[in-house]
């Protein structure tokens, strides 16, 4: 993945919150915690891993099937983008 080092930071920052959201969870499962705030606390891990591949998605996107060259209007391009949008709403 080293075509993401412009991102690496923010990715990695973002899975030390999701490590984070994790050891909450086992420490409420631990503690015997009510059932809602362990759900709670999945869906929220949950959502922070979806955004994680969001971004993962995106920059491969950007990497792999844009030409940096290539004009904002151009076709490829506009998919590309279009595409970047599609996942960023099915998963954040």
């Amino acid at each position: 993945m080293s075509h993401i080092g412009a991102e690496k930071t923010k990715l990695l920052n973002r899975l030390k919150r999701l490590k984070g959201q994790i050891e909450a969870i086992e420490r409420l499962v631990g503690q015997d915690s009510e059932c809602a705030r362990v759900l709670q606390q999945a869906t929220a891990c949950r959502g922070a891993l979806d955004g994680f591949i969001a971004e993962v998605i995106e920059d491969h996107i950007r990497e792999h099937l844009v030409d940096p060259a290539a004009p904002a209007s151009d076709p490829r391009t506009q998919a590309a983008e279009e595409l970047v949008a599609i996942v960023h709403s099915y998963l954040t």
